[in-house]
């Protein structure tokens, strides 16, 4: 192209004006409000799941459900372990909303009480598998070498051990308590989140962050809180979802078949139980017990469902 040729290019885009071109589709709006707005990592989470509705039926749901748990005895007014024989066996009335027990005790109060005890159960037992396994996992998967393969034979050992009848052996040795029911639970359910914080350390730990954190002289301790289990923190809250109501059907089981707690305790599935017993004539001390289990179990399924969708990234727009 020739000099002349040149010249004549510029001075037509010098010609070139803001008037010649036309804004479309952007009225009234300025540079900054034409931008998306940052959100960080857990903002966005929680906008996914809240755009999730069986996500938050779940949540509300659960919430309903510790609500009568932790309330439901302070609004009735009624002890739970008081007993009148006068009025035993009686069907779900405005004085007692889920009726009486064969023992004349409020039934409403009793599922909420046993409920307080089955939650906790299966917190504590949830508390001690994340604890034990993100630790252990996360030091096999960053140590590797000698501490790895010790941490993975012990899973191998105590995964391929038969979980009910550890389960049950332990109870009956410990005793019928609540630590006793924790601790046989527990024994073995840390294993599989190991394997799972294993896998996800074995991806991260040459991430450039966590090399930087070895060069600068940061202990393993440091390394491991404060880099590794933090970013493994979204598959593992999914798995503590997943895991509560496991434990919880678990402690029902026990108690269903005698290992629960102790009388004059109760839990659900102690009522659960003892409403068996007489279903044929008075089914409603084994439906309200059965409906609570049932309903908590879908509230924390609900929202593992959620959460798994919410903190995968390959669903993150």
């Amino acid at each position: 192209m020739s000099k002349n040729s040149n010249v004549g290019v510029m001075q037509d885009n010098a010609t070139l004006s803001d008037k010649m071109f036309k804004r479309v589709g952007t009225k009234g709006l300025s540079g900054d409000q034409l931008n998306k707005p940052s959100l960080t990592y857990w903002a966005d989470v929680w906008r996914r799941f809240r755009n999730n509705k069986l996500a938050l039926i779940g949540l509300v749901l659960l919430v309903l459900v510790v609500l009568v748990v932790c309330f439901g005895p302070m609004v009735t007014g009624k002890n739970y372990q008081y007993i009148d024989a006068s009025i035993k066996d009686q069907l779900p009335s405005a004085e007692h909303w889920f009726g009486t027990d064969d023992m004349g005790r409020d039934l409403f109060t009793r599922v909420c009480v046993g409920g307080r005890i089955s939650i906790i159960i299966g917190l504590s037992c949830t508390a001690v598998m994340f604890v034990i396994g993100s630790l252990l996992g996360a030091l096999a998967g960053l140590k590797g070498g000698i501490v790895d393969d010790i941490i993975m034979r012990i899973c191998e050992f105590i995964g391929n051990l038969p979980y009910l009848i550890i389960v049950v052996i332990l109870s009956m040795v410990l005793g019928r308590s609540m630590f006793s029911l924790v601790f046989a639970m527990s024994l073995t359910a840390w294993v599989g989140t190991t394997r799972m914080v294993r896998g996800q350390i074995l991806q991260i730990k040459q991430q450039d962050y966590v090399q930087a954190a070895k060069a600068l002289g940061a202990s393993t301790t440091r390394i491991i809180l404060k880099h590794l289990i933090p970013n493994t923190l979204g598959i593992i809250m999914v798995d503590i979802t997943m895991s509560v109501p496991g434990f919880i059907f678990s402690e029902a089981f026990l108690s269903y078949i005698g290992l629960g707690v102790r009388p004059p305790e109760t839990s659900w599935g102690a009522l659960a139980s003892a409403g068996q017993q007489k279903l044929m004539f008075y089914p409603h001390e084994l439906l309200f017990p059965c409906m609570m289990i049932i309903l908590t179990i879908l509230a924390f399924h609900l929202i593992g469902d959620g959460l798994s969708d919410a903190l995968d990234p390959k669903l993150r727009q």
